[in-house]
């Protein structure tokens, strides 16, 4: 479409990509933070979501809030998507022989970095809507319970970061959700908590 001085205004069509990312990282979050809480073993349905639904996914919203030219967008999900191949690599790089085990306090050290990059991305969220500004504050909260509770040991704290970690989980499906259906239906459904 052409303006009046003859430049050339392209609209953007294209979906929003946060859903996908949001319900990628929320969806392997609750799994996961399912067996911190101690309610199963880590296995292969954790694994396989880590891969796909917290890895691929999430870089694939990446790229797609890249091309809408959102850089908070673009680096959230494809450092998150990163973070959870990079957790997998951990957890299966020793099993074939490819890397010794990493120690208590690199691991501790690791969740202990994730939560700073965290908490910092939350500044980025203050402009946005509460909703999202819980994803990301209860997300930096997990990571340093997860990182406090290798560092000391503690299987009280562990199962504790599996409780909020699930409740982190929710509240990113919850946002995801939110959004697809408040765009299908062109009103508000699922209220996000703009911020005034």
């Amino acid at each position: 479409m052409q303006d009046t001085q003859g430049q050339v205004n392209i609209k953007d069509t294209t979906a929003n990509p946060a859903p996908l990312g949001l319900l990628g990282f929320g969806m392997t979050t609750v799994l996961l933070n399912f067996h911190n809480a101690g309610m199963f073993p880590l296995g292969s349905m954790i694994v396989g979501m880590g891969l796909f639904c917290g890895g691929l996914a999430q870089i694939l919203a990446g790229i797609m809030e890249w091309k809408k030219g959102n850089t908070f967008g673009t680096t959230a999900f494809c450092m998150y998507g990163i973070f959870w191949w990079s957790l997998v690599a951990l957890w299966t790089l020793p099993r074939i022989g490819w890397a010794d085990n990493s120690t208590v306090p690199s691991i501790a050290w690791y969740l202990f970095l994730w939560g700073i990059f965290t908490l910092v991305m939350f500044f980025g969220t203050l402009k946005a809507n509460r909703a999202l500004q819980f994803v990301f504050m209860s997300l930096a909260i997990l990571f340093f319970l997860l990182a406090l509770g290798d560092a000391t040991g503690s299987a009280g704290l562990k199962v504790t970061a599996g409780i909020e970690g699930i409740i982190c989980g929710l509240s990113a499906v919850y946002t995801a959700l939110a959004q697809v259906l408040n765009e299908a239906h062109g009103r508000t459904v699922l209220p996000l908590w703009p911020v005034k």
